[in-house]
């Protein structure tokens, strides 16, 4: 996703969509660890999702402390 897409999100879509990256990033590594050959492209693409995804929920957090 892009960074326009996930500003858009609603928190908990960006919370799901965190998990389900968390989860894809546990089979990589299961599959990895298990002798299946692995993209190594994909490693860092969803780590880079994972940090992408944190960084706007830091800021939306960040923003509403700001308000008050």
């Amino acid at each position: 996703m892009k960074n326009s897409e996930l500003r858009a999100l609603e928190p908990e879509k960006l919370k799901t969509e965190l998990l389900e990256l968390r989860q894809e990033q546990f089979k990589l590594r299961i599959q990895e660890k298990s002798g299946h050959t692995v993209k190594p492209h994909l490693f860092s693409k969803v780590r880079r999702q994972i940090a992408r995804i944190k960084t706007m929920m830091t800021e939306s957090e960040s923003a509403k402390g700001g308000q008050l």
